[in-house]
């Protein structure tokens, strides 16, 4: 028994006698009669014959989602819920329909209002056809070979077959397709760059093989009630997005806090020991000061530590407010800095500008031990006791 497609015209403008194309098929899916025609005309006796229709591009609204694995209940869930909000307007006046999952996790689905599937189907019964199967209009083109995308233009859209389960409409933006569509596969144009005929076009349109799928599914099923799940993923966002709205004020409140902390803390200890060339570590250093002081020390500084520090601070200016701890012992600082900050690579360039000041580093992740050169060590004055302080 032969099977009967048609390429249906934007469904807003069908009527019995729109013409269309068409094609039947064998058994073994070859071309047996194409061509152009209407619904009144294709009706074969008082027996109602079974059609499958194609979707003008107008009409082929498409999209792809992947799924991890599910049962096919769980897979349509999802994609019910993934067109919600691709839809524009109320998805409950759309009829959705979608692919089973592909072995790399894709599902395809499709949606068109109820109400034009609704009148399609009464044209169709109407001219004593049954409706057998209804598919995007990508889905009538030949299944390509690998490495390539099948493509037609009709009325001003490039049809796009990548896989038997994969197609694509998209408006004809240039004379050619863009070679961007076919996600690096090879274009593979057949319709002679529009100069095929009638009956050719037909075939093209109509011959491929057809999806595992239909978007005639579920057709005079209940309609799906999608409001009062749409009203519970709002709330949903909407709590989240103020929740992480706070978060955000809360961190960016506490950061501003902190930095305030330190700026004080600065302040405090230059106002305290003005004799500091440079606080990289407000805190620790105000310990030092304070057991130095304790010690016996008149001043409570240290002729080597205070130089080793200024020429550290000059020579490595992105130290400042970067040190997380200081260690001074037997005449080398060591300093542990935050993670996160960016540091240079402690190279001939580097060695050389801390040379100039009379130093050597070494780096060890986020720590950096600084001391003097050894003729300028000699010079220095004789060191403070261990400190170190967190």
């Amino acid at each position: 028994m032969s099977r009967l497609r048609i390429a249906l015209p934007a469904l807003e403008q069908l009527n019995p006698e729109t013409p269309l194309l068409f094609v039947r098929l064998d058994s073994q899916g070859k071309t047996v009669e194409s061509g152009l025609s209407n619904l009144l005309e294709l009706k074969q006796g008082g027996a109602l014959q079974p059609v499958e229709a194609f979707l003008h591009p107008l009409d082929s609204l498409l999209a792809r989602i992947e799924t991890p694995p599910l049962t096919a209940s769980r897979i349509r869930s999802a994609a019910l819920l993934a067109a919600q909000g691709l839809i524009l307007g109320g998805s409950e006046l759309m009829h959705i329909a979608s692919s089973p999952r592909y072995p790399d996790g894709a599902v395809y689905l499709g949606w068109l209002p109820a109400t034009a599937l609704e009148r399609l189907s009464r044209l169709l019964s109407q001219s004593r056809l049954l409706l057998r199967g209804l598919y995007p209009a990508p889905y009538g083109l030949p299944v390509p070979a690998p490495g390539q995308v099948s493509v037609v233009l009709r009325d001003e859209h490039w049809l796009l077959r990548h896989s038997a389960g994969q197609g694509g409409v998209h408006p004809r933006l240039t004379e050619t397709p863009d070679a961007r569509l076919a996600n690096g596969s090879e274009l593979h144009r057949l319709d002679d760059e529009g100069t095929a005929g009638l009956e050719t076009s037909a075939v093209l349109l109509l011959g491929g093989p057809s999806p595992g799928w239909s978007l005639h599914a579920g057709i005079g099923a209940a309609k799906v009630r999608t409001s009062g799940w749409t009203a519970a993923w709002v709330c949903c966002g909407l709590a989240v997005g103020v929740w992480a709205l706070g978060l955000n004020l809360y961190a960016a409140r506490e950061a501003a806090r902190g930095q305030q902390l330190r700026a004080g803390m600065v302040q405090r200890v230059s106002q305290a020991f003005p004799h500091l060339p440079v606080i990289l570590n407000p805190l620790q250093q105000a310990r030092q000061q304070v057991a130095a002081l304790e010690s016996g020390s008149a001043t409570g500084t240290d002729s080597g530590f205070e130089q080793l520090v200024k020429s550290a601070a000059g020579a490595l200016p992105f130290l400042a407010g970067s040190v997380q701890r200081l260690t001074y012992s037997d005449g080398r600082l060591e300093l542990q800095l935050l993670p996160d900050n960016a540091q240079p690579a402690v190279d001939d360039t580097l060695q050389r500008s801390l040379a100039q000041v009379g130093l050597t580093a070494s780096r060890d992740h986020l720590t950096w031990t600084l001391s003097q050169m050894p003729d300028q060590a000699a010079d220095a004055s004789a060191s403070t006791p261990e400190s170190d302080v967190e």
